[in-house]
């Protein structure tokens, strides 16, 4: 399992254009990719199960914590990003609720473009 983060924080200022705002760039991928909003209420959770595919947990809002093949408990909140090989174990739960993007491929690579988080 790795953190990253993808908050404002760490993105860019985006100045072209006229624009001004800030990205943070997540992910690139040539390959099919499938790409989900997941709703978790208070006291939620998804069991453990493994990864079919390479899989990456994006918080965007509320807070929970995470469990990896190592069993140790992770706390994650609005702006960390998870990321699971494929065939690892996991599970993601919460006590106040926490909604999150899910993107599954078999070609991802997060650490092209997020900064990692220290756990």
């Amino acid at each position: 399992m790795k953190l990253y983060r993808f908050g404002k924080d760490v993105g860019k200022k985006i100045t072209h254009f006229n624009s001004d705002f800030i990205m943070s760039r997540i992910l690139k991928t040539d390959k099919t990719t499938q790409i989900g909003y997941m709703h978790l209420d208070a006291k939620g959770i998804v069991g453990f199960h493994q990864a079919v595919v390479p899989q990456l947990l994006l918080i965007v809002n509320g807070e929970g914590w995470v469990i990896g093949d190592d069993k140790l408990r992770v706390n994650i909140k609005i702006g960390d990003a998870v990321y699971w090989e494929k065939g690892e174990g996991h599970e993601t739960a919460t006590d106040t609720g926490l909604t999150a993007i899910v993107v599954e491929s078999e070609e991802l690579g997060p650490s092209d473009f997020m900064v990692i988080r220290e756990k």
